[in-house]
């Protein structure tokens, strides 16, 4: 995975809690690139079955000191494999939040329509439209008048700006999407910036699952809307338009008005 050549998958945010921080009940071991839910740890926990397998077969999770032949299957947690699969973990995560915390400023225009969490000195502006549930991180900016869908998680320090709509994505600290942009199931990295008009593609013509090269093999992501896979560092020119399921990896750019038909790769 691009995005975890700067990233370690155990300090990925997962709804903005690194990956070895979310919770799992006393008992349990977890694989360590597993992403349990807390409805399936509870689950195990209850049962009579020792360990749980994803819907692919894989042991994420089991009582004792190793997986065995004696399983359930999860509902929702999933062994992280892919980019992909970072975004499942999130999307779910986020998902099943039950009760809004807000700790920053939200201006009496904004609408929020779904539940959201709202770090400390963050705030959102003016015209500003959130629908399902979000997570948002410390020191923010958020809007005026943008659109962010569910279920989406935002980094700490992060701009999204006029006219940007975020759906659906995980964006990592640091990043400004500051005007007129599209992410839509995207991983988007630390310290990104994207110039003005830079938009993510997600959904073929066709409305077939999205493929992506990993290696020298072309995947079936399962994923019928897949956007892009934006690592650390990277800057995008203005108007800049990218392909579903393609990688930039860290450092890279792109001109005004480029279309990135392939993976970035420096």
């Amino acid at each position: 995975m691009p995005i975890l050549l700067t990233n370690p998958l155990a300090s990925f945010p997962i709804g903005n809690l690194p990956l070895d921080q979310h919770p799992l009940p006393h008992g349990l071991t977890r694989h360590p690139h597993a992403w349990i839910s807390q409805y399936d740890a509870l689950l195990l926990c209850s049962s009579d079955f020792d360990t749980m397998i994803d819907t692919a077969g894989n042991d994420i999770a089991w009582r004792g000191e190793e997986p065995n032949k004696n399983f359930l299957v999860a509902t929702s947690s999933l062994l992280l494999e892919h980019s992909w699969d970072l975004l499942k973990a999130n999307e779910n995560h986020v998902s099943q939040i039950k009760e809004a915390k807000i700790e920053g400023n939200v201006h009496a225009s904004a609408v929020i329509d779904g539940i959201i969490h709202l770090g400390k000195g963050s705030r959102i502006l003016p015209g500003v439209f959130i629908e399902g549930n979000v997570v948002i991180g410390e020191n923010c900016k958020i809007g005026p008048n943008c659109y962010l869908r569910g279920s989406s998680s935002i980094g700490d320090h992060c701009h999204i700006g006029q006219a940007v709509e975020i759906k659906n994505s995980i964006i990592l600290s640091h990043t400004s999407i500051g005007h007129l942009s599209y992410v839509g199931d995207s991983v988007i990295g630390h310290k990104v910036n994207f110039g003005a008009g830079t938009i993510t593609s997600n959904l073929r013509h066709d409305g077939k699952n999205h493929r992506t090269t990993v290696g020298d093999q072309l995947i079936d992501t399962g994923r019928r809307k897949f956007g892009a896979i934006v690592s650390d560092h990277v800057h995008t020119g203005i108007n800049t338009s990218i392909y579903p399921g393609r990688k930039l990896h860290p450092h890279t750019s792109t001109r005004p008005g480029e279309i990135v038909q392939k993976d970035l790769i420096l």
